[in-house]
């Protein structure tokens, strides 16, 4: 009759509310669950969700960051804004002087190719065109004259 009774128990548990050993109950810990879930998912070429991420793949980086100053502020912004290694802050004029006196196409080609010891190459923006590096140093030089 134990052995009975306890096969009773076990099919009748699903059944009832499930309390965990912290106090939580089941429908907490699956709220907690939910809020915590994975919010991307990886869309392999082939599947069927790869043709609606092929679109926004192909969209021009610059559109994506909020144009020339979005992606300023992602990439060159994190020296210039804050001098940091010597870069020239955004909207220093005498920081900029010296600089402006070699032209711009010494300021060009530092953008694209860096200049050691702390300016990198591209500013870090490996997917930047040498275009959109231009821009960029305009859009700095623009903020000082």
């Amino acid at each position: 009759m134990k052995r009975l009774s306890v096969l009773f128990a076990l099919i009748l548990m699903p059944a009832a509310p499930v309390a965990f050993a912290d106090g939580h109950a089941a429908g907490e810990v699956n709220a907690i669950v939910e809020r915590i879930r994975k919010v991307g998912a990886v869309c392999v070429e082939g599947d069927a969700c790869a043709a609606g991420a092929t679109a926004a793949v192909a969209a021009p980086a610059g559109a994506a960051a909020g144009g020339i100053e979005g992606r300023y502020n992602a990439t060159c912004g994190t020296c210039h804004l804050a001098g940091v290694g010597g870069a020239p802050k955004l909207g220093d004029t005498e920081a900029w002087a010296p600089r402006l006196a070699k032209g711009m196409d010494v300021l060009y080609e530092s953008g694209i190719a860096g200049l050691a010891p702390a300016m990198p190459a591209r500013g870090l923006c490996m997917d930047c065109s040498d275009d959109e590096i231009r821009a960029i140093v305009d859009y700095m030089v623009d903020t000082v004259r």
